[in-house]
């Protein structure tokens, strides 16, 4: 497994836990890469992507809310939500990584961490969303 890919793991399950409790990324992400034994280079790439995650949390939200109406943000699965986070994160606020890897990663995740419908999700709102931005000549990448 790539650096990049156990990076993406920490930071979905750092993310998940900041979903879920009231404890700080400064806690959270330090534990976790420590328990993972992540490499610098990857805990960089981790810390990346919960710190722009974080930072654009309405935004991402407002995106899948638009992208998936019929799941409601407070009650669509937790590992789902920030699996979504995640990789709109990558797409629209990180040019480092290419949108159609951020969404196979994405589906990784999703099959590793979520429910049986998890990936379909997942590849269904990322696949809605990259296609509607482009149809409108926004930037996604």
């Amino acid at each position: 497994m790539g650096f990049r890919r156990q990076a993406r793991i920490v930071a979905l399950q750092t993310l998940y836990e900041l979903d879920c409790t009231h404890h700080s990324a400064e806690q959270v992400l330090p534990r976790i890469a420590n328990e993972k034994a992540l490499l610098q280079e990857a805990f960089s790439f981790s810390q990346g992507l919960v710190q722009g995650v974080l930072q654009h949390r309405q935004r991402l939200d407002e995106v899948i809310t638009e992208f998936a109406p019929a799941f409601p943000l407070e009650q669509m699965a937790a590992i789902d939500r920030n699996i979504l986070r995640l990789a709109i994160f990558e797409i629209l606020f990180d040019s480092s990584t290419p949108i159609k890897v951020a969404i196979n990663e994405a589906v990784e995740l999703a099959k590793a961490f979520g429910s049986n419908s998890s990936p379909r999700l997942i590849n269904g709102v990322l696949g809605s969303m990259v296609t509607r931005y482009s149809a409108r000549d926004e930037s996604v990448n």
